[in-house]
This record gives structure tokens, C-alpha cells and sequence, in this order.
């Protein structure tokens, strides 16, 4: 209850210095425009904010699935196995030292990749926890708030692509499996299964879009310790 209230307060005290009244991250007349009335430095310190916010709410929601339905034997051999994440496959830096190899267009194109990424599996997440007959409300809140999060990150990554790169967005290599690809009948123990596994998927996503982001800053700072990220 009080890691509830925790995370309320934390939600309630980072969404208001770059919400809108949209909500958006950037304040643009057009979403696809470069002229806007935030700085670029105000812009990605709000992107590092709003990864953070989806990190904190994408870990309370899979301790709260744990809480609910994994058995406490089974916990940590799933999110311990790596490589049942579809993204561990693809062209995305993993290593620290492959992060700091690669350029500020790799990791912004990555970033704004693992989003898009993202997007589809957790609309498909929140159809499979509505077929539950006891998923809390609270659970299904949390994932429709993190998809509606993402969508303004996905804004402001694709502006930052745009101010600091003055480019589209170039095309990485995917595998064509995907978590997401729910089959039509519904067996509850598969479900949990592979919903936990999404979740915990997505929450190691959304430390590395944090830290990619954090690196960002550093790096435009001229920081000497942004090898430490």
C-alpha cells in the first residue's frame, strides 16, 4: 500500500512541468514540426523524465502481476531468462560498451525502434488481462497509462530526431517473432505466462531506453563520466 501511494505522488509530481493541455511532451502546432516552444535541452530532459515515469509504473505493475498470479519458485528463473525477450534479437546496443560505441543517431533511432516496438504488444496485453477473471483494475489502469506514456514518447523522441538530426528515421533489423502474437483460443496458464514474460521484457526496454536517453544528455553536456550510465 505505501509503494502504492509512493508511486502515486511520483506520478502526480513529474507529469506536471511537461504535460500540455493535451498532455503531449512537446508543445508543437504540429506534432511533426521542428518549430517548437520548448528547447531542445527542455525537450530531452522531458523525454528522460517520461522513461523514467514509464520505468517506475512498468516495474510496480509487474511486481503487482507477480503478486497476483506468478508463484514466488517461478519468479526469478522467467525474469532471468533473457532471451525469451524478441528485442534481445534484434539490431538494438545491449552491452555497455556497445551503448557507448554508438553514435547519438543509433541511439536515438533505437529508442524511438523499441517504442514502436512496444506499442501494439501492450494494447494486446490489455485485451488478454480484460479476459482475466480477477485482474485488478488497478493493473489494467497501469497499462493503458503506460501506452498512452509511450505515444508521447514516441512525440518527443521523433522531435529530437528531427532538432538534432534533421533526418527521418532509418529502418532497423527485426525479427519477424513477436511477443504479442496471441493465439485465438484462451488457456489461462499459457496467458500468465506469457504476459509476465511481456511485462518483464518491457520493463528491461524501458531501462534501456532510459539510459540511452541519459547518455544523450551526458554526451551533449560534454560530461566526462558518461561512461559510468
Amino acid at each position: 500500500m505505501n509503494n502504492n501511494k509512493a508511486l502515486h505522488g511520483c506520478v502526480l509530481l513529474l507529469l506536471w512541468p511537461f504535460q500540455g493541455p493535451t498532455g503531449s511532451m512537446a508543445e508543437c502546432q504540429d506534432p511533426g514540426s521542428t518549430h517548437c516552444t520548448i528547447s531542445l535541452e527542455k525537450l530531452l530532459d522531458r523525454a528522460i523524465q517520461h522513461a523514467e515515469l514509464i520505468y517506475l509504473v512498468s516495474e510496480n505493475s509487474l511486481t503487482l502481476f507477480e503478486e497476483m498470479f506468478i508463484p514466488f519458485q517461478v519468479q526469478i528463473p522467467l525474469t532471468q531468462t533473457g532471451n525469451t525477450c524478441t528485442t534481445s534479437t534484434l539490431s538494438i546496443p545491449a552491452s555497455r560498451s556497445e551503448v557507448q560505441e554508438n553514435s547519438d543517431k543509433w541511439l536515438l533511432h533505437s529508442i524511438l525502434f523499441l517504442i514502436k516496438f512496444w506499442i501494439d504488444p501492450l494494447v494486446k496485453l490489455q485485451t488478454s488481462l480484460d479476459r482475466y477473471d480477477n485482474a485488478p483494475m488497478t493493473l489494467i489502469n497501469k497499462t493503458k497509462w503506460i501506452s498512452e506514456k509511450l505515444m508521447n514518447l514516441a512525440q518527443g523522441v521523433t522531435i529530437l530526431i528531427q532538432k538534432m538530426l534533421g533526418e527521418g528515421a532509418v529502418m532497423l533489423e527485426q525479427n519477424n517473432k513477436n511477443l504479442a502474437d496471441y493465439p485465438v483460443h484462451f488457456d489461462m496458464l499459457d496467458s500468465v505466462l506469457r504476459d509476465y514474460t511481456l511485462l518483464a521484457c518491457f520493463k528491461k526496454d524501458t531501462h534501456k531506453m532510459e539510459t540511452f536517453l541519459k547518455l544523450l544528455k551526458c554526451r551533449r553536456k560534454g560530461g566526462l563520466g558518461c561512461s559510468l550510465l
